[in-house]
């Protein structure tokens, strides 16, 4: 198609068609532009961050980086980490002169900066680990406060957060940041024992366990055990809730073994001796049971708990005169127990039935009445405990032909 224009020839080839596709890839192309939103450029934001760092406006410049981390383009990107470790630190220390000048700071605000910038910076270490020494001499000195804000979370039964705090202090032993410190490497003494590079290590783990225990949590109790149990002053305690945890497990085999260490090592314990001689004894394993009384009794001959123990092992034993003997020692220890003297009126009604009552009539006779002082003084001491007292005295009224009372036990049992 041939225009005139000013007396100029002028040759338009282009059809329709290709102008009006032309026309519409432009136009798709303009929205695409329109629709593509603005993002802060990397370079920008981190310039005006290091100024509002320089100038402590540390939230502001929180506020510019934060953003840019979120995107994963982003994550590997030293520069904004170094922002981001200043931005924190800045933070950090600020809330920390507010403390030391006694000024309003949140102290559970102040102890999670310091947990943050542990994190931060073993990040950062893990993509720009040329400034690792500087970086783990700063943070050495304020991994402390990993501790303390775990102390801070426990007083507070806060139980989950305290945990958290104290794996985070545990956990610096295995980065590589602070590689060069080895908190959690021993140091042997002359004498065969040794104590940790970093002595809070056990104490963490304590408490770290302790959490787990208190959230009920099998898997957080159990996870640092070992570590914990070089916390000598508490391994008893240590142990305590490892044995709670095997139980919520459903694990009988290590909770045994727990409480074997446990009882090996602190036999006077009022929690391994007494759980060590049911599981025995539940699973008919009287000879051990006997074991743990006799070595308990070798380290205090005189405990009542002991004596009763191994009184009734002996009557489960069917060892019945030493369940006496034993069982008088205790009432003679203290005679306010009720259970001893069922144990030994017990022991000698087994005595009776062992005996041939009619070639053997007056040694029968003899252990009925012996039993039925110590049957009556459980009697009077326990009198709810029928079921208990009331077949064994009303075999030894029948066998001892006492009508009176064998009529009133025989009325009481058939109510």
């Amino acid at each position: 198609m041939m225009i005139k224009h000013s007396g100029v020839k002028v040759l338009y080839s282009v059809s329709i068609v290709r102008y009006a596709a032309l026309l519409s890839l432009l136009l798709l192309v303009g929205t695409a532009f329109a629709q593509k939103p603005k993002t802060p450029s990397v370079r920008l934001s981190l310039g005006q961050a290091r100024t509002l760092v320089k100038n402590r406006k540390f939230d502001d410049a929180e506020k510019l980086i934060a953003p840019l981390l979120k995107d994963s383009a982003n994550r590997q990107n030293k520069r904004l980490w170094d922002a981001m470790y200043d931005i924190v630190h800045g933070k950090y220390l600020q809330a920390n002169e507010r403390l030391y000048l006694k000024q309003k700071q949140d102290t559970a605000a102040f102890f999670a900066l310091a947990k943050r910038m542990v994190t931060v910076a073993e990040t950062l270490d893990s993509l720009a680990p040329e400034h690792r020494r500087s970086h783990a001499e700063e943070q050495n000195t304020y991994r402390v406060n990993l501790f303390n804000g775990g102390i801070f979370h426990v007083r507070k039964s806060q139980w989950k957060e305290g945990f958290d705090y104290f794996e985070t202090y545990i956990d610096c032993a295995r980065q590589p940041l602070f590689g060069a410190y080895r908190y959690d490497s021993l140091v042997l003494s002359g004498t065969g024992g040794g104590s940790y590079l970093d002595p809070r290590m056990p104490q963490a783990a304590y408490w770290a366990t302790y959490c787990g225990y208190m959230l009920r949590d099998p898997v957080l109790t159990l996870r640092h055990r070992e570590l914990a149990l070089g916390d000598t002053a508490k391994a008893d305690f240590t142990l305590q809730f490892i044995a709670e945890a095997r139980l919520w497990l459903k694990d009988d085999e290590l909770y045994v073994q727990t409480l074997q260490e446990g009882f090996r090592r602190y036999p006077l314990s009022r929690y391994f001796f007494p759980r060590l001689f049911d599981a025995y004894t539940s699973r008919g394993l009287h000879d051990r049971a006997l074991a743990i009384a006799d070595s308990a009794l070798a380290v205090n001959d005189s405990s009542q708990l002991f004596l009763f123990a191994k009184s009734t092992t002996l009557l489960q034993m069917g060892r019945y005169a030493e369940s006496i003997k034993t069982g008088d020692r205790l009432i003679m220890l203290n005679d306010s127990l009720p259970e001893p003297y069922f144990n030994v009126g017990t022991a000698y009604i087994n005595i009776a039935d062992r005996l041939d009552a009619k070639k053997e009539h007056k040694l029968v006779k003899q252990a009925y009445q012996k039993a039925k002082p110590y049957m009556e003084r459980y009697r009077a001491m326990m009198p709810d405990e029928k079921s208990k007292w009331g077949p064994a005295l009303y075999r030894i009224y029948l066998n001892l032909n006492m009508g009176r009372q064998f009529d009133e036990i025989d009325r009481l049992l058939r109510k």
